[in-house]
């Protein structure tokens, strides 16, 4: 249905599940795609991959395509796409929702982690150690300073920059089982574990196989997020809120 499908950015567990849901009440959509990822899980429906060329390129593609509404379901780090949606949305007159889902603070066990405000503290955090680095492509070149016996990084595609000798990469993708986190934890001898405050379930088994085992976790504190729009925790309410701002009653 040209002209009137909601746009939905990013290509995180909870877009794919909102194309999906938006599609089974009829509202078309259109799941924008940053591309960094080689072999991306695709959701349902129309899929465009790339960038928009900064906020006014959004803003541009949200007037030509006559989007009536976006929904921001990007990373909770992702924080220059999403202030570009919310620049761009109030630009446009389009009307913007954040699906954020929750962190981990709340978490029964994230009284025991240690919690940063960046890569620089928790550089200095884990030095000395054997590290388990699970904070994302983007980072890494923040965590070169790390000095460690053993650092492995686990990511989704390979790396092509040159990294530290000690440096090992694991290339995988979630979901993972606490079995198989303690397993690797064991393998790799690993002291400490690195992340960030990325929520949901679908890595949480790092966290808990941690404090099986007893290995100290470092957590990255997320970015203060983008205003620009309301936000809802969960794929249902955000069907709910579209359907309710553009009128669409399946």
């Amino acid at each position: 249905m040209p002209g009137s499908a909601v746009l939905i950015l990013g290509g995180t567990g909870e877009a794919r599940s909102l194309a999906r849901g938006l599609t089974e009440v009829g509202v078309p959509v259109v799941s924008s795609l940053a591309g960094r990822v080689r072999d991306p899980a695709l959701p349902v429906g129309e899929v465009r991959i790339g960038g928009f060329g900064g906020p006014a390129g959004l803003a541009e593609y949200l007037r030509t395509n006559r989007i009536r509404a976006v929904v921001d379901a990007t990373h909770p780090f992702a924080t220059g796409i999403s202030a570009s949606a919310a620049t761009a949305c109030a630009a446009a007159g389009v009307p913007l929702l954040r699906l954020a889902r929750p962190g981990w603070a709340d978490h029964p066990l994230a009284e025991a982690w240690q919690w940063v405000d960046g890569p620089a503290q928790a550089v200095r955090a884990a030095s000395g150690r054997r590290v388990l680095l699970t904070t994302g492509r983007r980072t890494l070149s923040e965590f070169t300073a790390l000095e460690a016996p053993f650092v492995l990084v686990r990511l989704v595609d390979p790396v092509t920059e040159p990294l530290p000798p000690h440096w090992r990469v694991l290339t995988s993708r979630g979901p993972y089982t606490v079995t198989g986190e303690r397993a690797l934890l064991h393998e790799h001898r690993i002291t400490v574990l690195v992340t960030k405050d990325s929520g949901g379930t679908m890595t949480e088994p790092k966290l808990l196989a941690a404090a099986e085992v007893g290995i100290p976790v470092i957590v990255l504190r997320r970015p203060t997020p983008a205003t620009g729009g309301p936000a809802v925790p969960d794929v249902p309410t955000a069907v709910a809120w579209v359907q309710l701002t553009v009128g669409w009653v399946g």
